[in-house]
């Protein structure tokens, strides 16, 4: 299976994007120097790599998102899943939470989840 996936830098871009979409692409600028510390020419040579890419569309000095921040959160986790546990949630679960207690609340959340996803 072929997942999306984001190097640290294209992510951390991507939630400025995701945050503020559509946004003029000058005002990307200001807000990635402000929230990334980037140049005027990191943030341009990011658009252009992540609009080659598919995940974002810059037309009229506007970028607007093409894939939704839910889709990469998704795959980026069905990936880390797949590589490091063999695709075994009960095994990702363990290692999560290593002796941590989770509330009462949680726990039931966690049913809930499983109960909404599991296979009848």
């Amino acid at each position: 299976m072929e997942y999306l996936k984001l190097c640290d830098s294209d992510y951390r871009f991507m939630l400025v994007v995701w945050e503020h979409a559509p946004v003029s692409s000058g005002t990307l600028v200001t807000l990635c120097n402000e929230v990334l510390g980037w140049k005027k020419s990191t943030t341009y040579t990011t658009i252009k790599k992540l609009s080659e890419k598919g995940y974002i569309k810059n037309e009229n000095a506007v970028v607007s998102v093409l894939i939704e921040k839910e889709r990469v959160q998704r795959d980026e986790s069905a990936y880390f899943v797949e590589r490091t546990f063999g695709g075994s949630l009960p095994q990702f679960l363990a290692a999560f939470l290593g002796g941590k207690k989770i509330s009462a609340k949680e726990a039931e959340k966690i049913k809930e989840l499983i109960d909404q996803h599991s296979v009848k």
